[in-house]
């Protein structure tokens, strides 16, 4: 199990990222923006409220999210290193695989990254 900081403001969908990723076996922190200390294994991100530069700053393996139209808010979060940057519809579709990505092959075995 993973500790996951959700930095999502819309209620709908940081409802379905918490229960995924609880289903999942992850323990999940839900926020509406990036708090100032991050005591996580890893982020969830939506890059809507979500400055990518101070994400990566973090240090933790991260997944950023953005509108399918959006390609500018892509780039910018591209070019300040984070990956992987995925559509909201990817990230719905596919999150656990993603986030068991971000933490590598022991998160199959319920271990986390250090962080």
């Amino acid at each position: 199990m993973a500790r996951i900081l959700g930095v999502v403001s819309d209620l709908m969908l940081a409802s379905r990222v918490e229960g995924s990723l609880r289903a999942a076996g992850h323990e999940v922190r839900i926020e509406p923006a990036l708090p100032e200390a991050v005591e996580a294994d890893a982020i969830v991100c939506d890059l809507d409220v979500a400055d990518p530069e101070a994400v990566v700053a973090t240090g933790l393996p991260a997944l950023g999210f953005y509108a399918h139209t959006d390609i500018e808010t892509r780039r910018r979060a591209e070019d300040a290193g984070l990956q992987p940057v995925v559509p909201r519809s990817r990230m719905a579709r596919d999150l656990v695989t993603l986030v068991d990505g971000l933490l590598g092959p022991d998160a199959a075995d319920g271990e986390s990254q250090p962080g």
